[in-house]
């Protein structure tokens, strides 16, 4: 792959503040908000101040924009969105919702991020048994997976891309795995959801959940949760609100009729700002187009690579098979301490993780050539001072 210039990313970097003042590499972590994002929320505090509740029907129509922006990104119905605060929401609206019984077990990678194992750990007082399966330097194996899985099975849950490996997995293939042992698969789609493209129809998932706060552009406090139509019966709602159900206006009307979409996963009153300004950026990156975002990741990501081993630096995630990349780098730079290194890129203005030890850098499609020659020069000088204790 080649990083060649495309005026397309051009302008997407015009829409993203931060580009003026960081060389950004950290989007698997807390993401800076687009300029559009930015703007409507900016907008929405002047008509909470100026207006306040009477601007709430223009609030209710914006947060369903959201909710539709996020439907057609990933091929699905409006009615099977939910807008949720965190990835942990959704992953414990499964957990929680689902029919257990004692016996039952769960199958998830043993390298997942804590959101997507403690929810399922916590059914151990149900009886649900969570059967934690080793991975191999990241890679997520679907055979183990399967091997572990038997009669009662009830949901396979693993990340589309793990947070430290960058490993990529395929979904459809993870589905069929699940289905084939009449499981169900929820998937943690927040390192990917606003990077990659997603049709939830071709691939089968049944669940994912994703934060707003990565690669979507958006802020913590929001997030999606899909679950196919099907499944809407099966899972019993948890966090039951005036929001729930049919009537949700009527307040002196206590009947509980739930609402037979996935808003009735939204018991309560929306961070309708937050929403607001995930719904612009979700838009900006329709705009661009989400399979050339993608694209443009894998290049950005594929050059960083070369121009890191360039400087010396060892790479760590499982980086040799083309169709598992992302847009997450993990490495070390022998004789360097890894935590000291990063600190000294902040002074430098160019933003990376530090994770188990080691460095991460999750850029996203905006970021330019420019971008990577000041990270790898911070780095290159940090090379000299942050030497290993």
């Amino acid at each position: 792959m080649t990083l060649a210039d495309d005026p397309r990313f051009a302008d997407f970097r015009r829409q993203m503040p931060i580009a003026g003042k960081w060389a950004f590499f950290d989007h698997a972590a807390c993401s800076p908000i687009t300029g559009p994002g930015r703007d409507a929320i900016a907008n929405w505090l002047v008509e909470a101040a100026d207006e306040g509740g009477t601007a709430w029907l223009r609030w209710h129509r914006r947060l369903e924009e959201t909710r539709q922006h996020a439907a057609k990104m990933i091929g699905a119905s409006a009615d099977e969105i939910a807008l949720i605060r965190s990835t942990t929401e959704g992953i414990m609206l499964a957990a929680e919702g689902y029919p257990w019984r004692d016996g039952d077990n769960v199958v998830v990678p043993d390298n997942e991020f804590p959101t997507n194992q403690y929810p399922w750990m916590n059914l151990a007082s149900r009886g649900v048994e969570t059967r934690r399966i080793p991975t191999d330097g990241g890679r997520i194996d679907l055979n183990r997976l399967d091997d572990a899985c038997d009669s009662r099975t009830r949901i396979v849950s693993l990340s589309w891309v793990g947070f430290l490996s960058g490993w990529r997995t395929d979904l459809k293939a993870a589905a069929d795995m699940a289905h084939r042992h009449s499981a169900l698969l929820f998937v943690d789609a927040i390192q990917a959801f606003g990077a990659f493209p997603l049709d939830v129809e071709q691939t089968g998932i049944d669940f994912f959940a994703a934060g707003g706060q990565k690669w979507m552009l958006g802020l913590e406090g929001t997030g999606i949760f899909y679950i196919r139509r099907q499944h809407l019966p099966l899972l019993r709602p948890v966090g039951i609100g005036s929001h729930s159900v049919v009537h949700d206006n009527d307040y002196t009307r206590i009947e509980l009729r739930l609402k037979d979409t996935a808003a009735r996963y939204e018991g309560g009153g929306p961070n309708s700002a937050g929403f607001i300004g995930l719904g612009a950026s979700l838009d900006l990156l329709a705009s661009v187009g989400i399979a050339e975002i993608g694209q443009r990741i894998l290049q950005i990501t594929e050059h960083c690579r070369k121009r890191l081993e360039q400087i010396g630096a060892t790479i760590t995630s499982p980086w040799g098979e083309s169709e598992n990349r992302s847009g997450i780098l993990t490495f070390e730079l022998a004789g360097c301490d890894s935590l000291a290194l990063r600190k000294h890129c902040y002074t430098r203005h160019v933003a990376l993780a530090h994770r188990s030890g080691r460095l991460r850098i999750s850029p996203h499609a905006y970021i330019n050539r420019a971008d990577i020659d000041q990270m790898i020069a911070a780095l290159e000088e940090g090379k000299r001072t942050c030497k290993a204790p």
